[in-house]
Formats: structure tokens, C-alpha cells, sequence
């Protein structure tokens, strides 16, 4: 397969301003596969000066609101039309699995038709005001926000990407995006089908490079109104500074370290697979994967048993394999960080109930990790973000135990709760300080729904009406009548 290695800038295909590259690795087989091109601080000021003219110059926002819908999903249709190849591409270069690089990739195409409907809904009010005993005619307007930074992940890259671009655009924004420079492949290919698909030049710039040059370009330029960042939680920490300078508008999507309840009274062969797919869904590389598992008490050995056995069994390879249930990680530097998080926690005490290990010698695999941890809480990997395929179950007593446990994290981005009881499962959901919560089910998403999360998992929130806030300011006007 040929990859794509141009940038996108001004509508147009090109190389970097100093013709630097960088290695793009396979992580089923730890092989260097492509080189994409390294973008530096010259090549993100040359996109935002083309996202700022696309902007100021109306050549998007001249639009209709029915032309920008129409247009939106003429450009989903595109993606749906490439939907075979940039699934491949998407396992090739970060390792998921191809049915869940393929259902990430539907909701992305999902995500830009929800948002194409929104354009001929971004409506103001009018309001009555008093006018000092004159008669007037107030309303409100919502005007895009203007040039948008799109800073996106390695763990679903073109899906992420997509799900930003979407409701900027229909706002009547421009954007410069940034994809992880572990996985460029597919954001790449998505340039080339952006360059051919007759959008207005400037309106959608890519821009592939090291977080650390490009992205941290984005964050310090003043032609940039606002930054829309998904990843860690320390580098949207970093976000916060540099956008400072402007005070861009920030959106965060970030860290995680969700748990999931299991109460005795649930139908456990529900919730076992689920509990099982909540940490073990794309290799644990999941912002809001289920990574503390509390059973209660009575049924915990029961559960922790059946889930190590689970994984076990699951079949680890190459995501272009249909056999496959895990893929690898992202890079060996993720892996690294995976296995020092595994010994941390033998160290610990925590016991050891299967995996534990990498797996092959080919690839950056780690084994399905299962920890029983009946002691101490304040552990490192009960505490802190792994992001890859390891799982702690602690067991716990009742409904007042769950306040304390969900509230201790410095993260609320997500939790899980099993159980038969109305009253249980409701009174658990308000008590939890997270902002999704999955009742008898785990990770469930749709773009109607917002998405986003509480204390450091982020601010603000993605998809739903609410995902379209961020791109909007909204403009007073007054007139007097007489």
C-alpha cells in the first residue's frame, strides 16, 4: 500500500517547509512502514494564515446554512466511500482491531451528518427589552468563534479527527489540525480526499509533527482563537498556559480512570463481558476504559475468576486478523509504560491473576492483565492512568461505599454500574461525579449525546447540541425603533 505524505494547506497537497520526515511504525510488528512528513512552527503558521484568510475573507461562512449541510454530507459520503481502505489504514498504523476501526470510523461519518443537520439550527433569540421607555428591537446572534486548532490522539485517530473538524465547520469555523504523530496514516489519506472534495480552500488544513514542535506551535500562535485537544490530562495542563497568551478558547478531553460497580443482585452474564470489553476494547487505549472494577463482596471471587479466565483465553494479533480480540499497543514507548505500570503493581502487593507480561517478540503486545487487589487503595495502579490492557477488581459492600470510591479520582470521565435494582443503579448514577455513566452497559456512545468529563478529565464537552458551544460566540445586538 502507498501511504499519503503530503501535508494539507491552502487546499493543496505539499511538503514540509524544510523537508524533514519522520518514522511511522507498525505495531503488530514493531517495523517502520512510511515516513510522514515532520511540520514544524513554519508550516502551522503558513496553515493558520490560510485558515485565517478562509475565515475573514467569508469564503465558508458566505455559505447558506442549507449549502453548508449539504456540503458536510457530501463530504461524510466520502468517507463512507473510503471506509475500507481507511480502516485498514487505521489498523496499520495504530493496531485496533478492524471491526472496531471500522464501527469508530461509521460513528465519525455519524458524527459529521448529526453536525450538517446543526448548521440550520444555530438560531438566536429575541428579547423584550425596556429601552429606557423607547421602543427597541433586541436579539442575539451566534457568530463562529474563527480559527480553530485541532490537537487529536493516537487511540482513534481519524475518528477523533473527524469528530472535531465536524461541528467546527458547521459552526463557520477554520480550522489547523494536528493528528498524534504515532498515527498520521489515515489523517493523511483524509487530506487527500479533503484536497479533491472541492471545500473551500483553507477551510480544513492538516498538518502532521512531533506534539512537541507542531502542536505546541498551535497552542502559542495568536492567529489561533481556540484549541480543541484531546489526550493527557499534563499535556491539556500545558494547554492552559500556552493558550494564555491570547486566551484562546479551550476544550480538553482527557485522562481517565473510571470505575465500574458490579453489585451482587446483576445478571452477570451480561455483566461480565461487558466489564470484560470495558478495559479490554482496543488494548485498554480508551480514555474512559473501566480500569477499577469494585465487585461487591459476596460475588467477588466469583467474578474476578470468571473475568481472569476471559482473558486468558483471549486471541492477541495482528488487528487485520478477524480472530483477533486485542491488538497490540501504539509503540514500544507505550508498551514500556504498560509493563513498568504491571511490575509497580506486583511490587505493591496487588495479586496477580493472569497476564502480567508482553506478549511474542514481534510488536508492542501486553497480555489481558487482571490485579485482585483486597487491601490497600491508594496504590499506583488503582490511582493513576495506565491506558493500556490492565485491569484491578477490589471488592466493596454496599451503596454508601460508592460515593467514596467513584469520588476519590482526580478524573469523572466515566463509570459503570450492574445491578437488577432501579433504586440502586439511578441513586449510584447521581452520587457519581463523572460525566457518562453507563447503566447495565459499558461505552455505549452517540453523537446527540454530549460527551466530556468531570475535575481533570477535562473541560467542556463533545457531540450532542453542547459539542457545538465551544465553536460559537454569541453577539448582542440593540436597535432603537424610535
Amino acid at each position: 500500500m502507498k501511504y499519503a505524505n503530503k501535508l494539507l494547506i491552502d487546499g493543496e497537497l505539499v511538503g514540509t517547509a524544510k523537508g524533514k520526515t519522520f518514522d511511522v511504525e507498525d505495531p503488530a510488528t514493531g517495523q517502520v512502514i512510511a515516513q510522514a512528513p515532520a511540520g514544524d512552527a513554519e508550516d502551522i503558521d503558513r496553515a493558520v494564515r490560510a485558515a485565517r484568510h478562509c475565515f475573514d475573507s467569508g469564503a465558508w461562512t458566505s455559505y447558506t446554512a442549507a449549502d453548508r449541510a449539504a456540503t458536510m454530507w457530501k463530504l461524510s459520503d466520502t468517507v463512507a466511500a473510503n471506509i475500507d481502505q481507511l480502516s485498514e489504514l487505521e489498523v496499520i498504523d495504530n493496531g485496533m482491531p478492524l471491526v472496531f476501526a471500522r464501527a469508530s470510523l461509521n460513528s465519525a461519518i455519524n458524527g459529521l451528518r448529526y453536525y450538517a443537520g446543526m448548521c440550520t439550527k444555530l438560531n438566536g433569540i429575541t428579547s423584550n427589552i425596556s429601552g429606557g421607555g423607547r421602543q427597541m428591537h433586541a436579539y442575539t446572534q451566534r457568530d463562529p468563534v474563527g480559527v480553530v486548532g485541532a490537537i487529536t490522539p493516537w487511540n482513534a485517530p481519524l475518528a477523533t479527527l473527524i469528530n472535531k473538524i465536524a461541528p467546527a465547520i458547521a459552526a463557520g469555523c477554520a480550522l489547523v489540525c494536528k493528528p498524534a504523530e504515532q498515527t498520521p496514516l489515515t489523517s493523511l489519506r483524509f487530506a487527500e480526499l479533503i484536497a479533491a472534495s472541492g471545500l473551500p480552500r483553507g477551510l480544513i488544513n492538516i498538518v502532521t509533527g512531533l506534539g512537541s514542535v507542531a502542536g505546541a506551535a498551535i497552542a502559542n500562535h495568536p492567529g489561533v482563537d481556540k484549541v480543541t485537544f484531546t489526550g493527557s490530562t499534563e499535556v491539556g495542563k500545558g494547554l492552559v498556559q500556552a493558550a494564555s497568551g491570547n486566551l484562546k478558547r479551550l476544550t480538553l478531553e482527557l485522562g481517565g480512570k473510571s470505575p465500574v460497580f458490579l453489585f451482587d443482585d446483576a445478571d452477570l452474564e451480561r455483566a461480565i463481558p461487558a466489564c470484560i470489553m470495558a478495559i479490554f476494547a482496543n488494548s485498554g487505549q480508551v480514555c474512559f476504559a473501566g480500569s477499577r472494577l469494585y465487585v461487591q463482596r459476596r460475588i467477588f471471587d466469583e467474578v474476578v475468576n470468571r473475568i481472569a479466565k476471559a482473558a486468558k483465553e483471549m486471541r492477541l494479533g495482528s488487528g487485520l486478523d478477524a480472530a483477533t480480540q486485542l491488538g497490540p499497543l501504539v509503540s514500544q514507548k507505550q508498551m514500556a509504560r504498560v509493563l513498568s505500570y504491571i511490575e509497580s503493581g506486583i511490587t505493591e502487593g496487588a495479586e496477580l491473576l493472569s497476564g502480567g507480561a508482553r506478549f511474542g517478540d514481534k510488536g508492542y503486545f501486553v497480555e489481558p492483565t487482571v490485579f485482585a487487589n483486597q487491601n490497600a487503595q491508594d496504590i499506583r495502579i488503582v490511582r493513576e492512568e495506565i491506558f493500556g490492557p490492565v485491569l484491578v477488581a477490589m471488592p466493596f459492600d454496599n451503596l454508601d461505599d460508592v460515593a467514596h470510591i467513584a469520588n476519590s479520582s482526580p478524573y469523572g470521565l466515566g463509570a459503570g454500574i450492574f445491578s437488577s435494582n432501579v433504586s440502586t443503579v439511578h441513586k449510584a448514577a447521581q452520587i457519581i461525579r463523572a460525566g457518562n455513566i453507563w447503566i447495565n452497559c459499558y461505552g455505549i456512545l452517540d453523537k446527540s449525546m454530549p460527551f466530556g468529563g468531570f475535575r481533570q478529565s477535562g473541560w467542556g464537552r463533545e457531540h450532542g447540541i453542547e459539542g457545538i458551544e465551544p465553536y460559537l460566540e454569541t453577539k448582542s445586538v440593540y436597535t432603537m425603533l424610535g
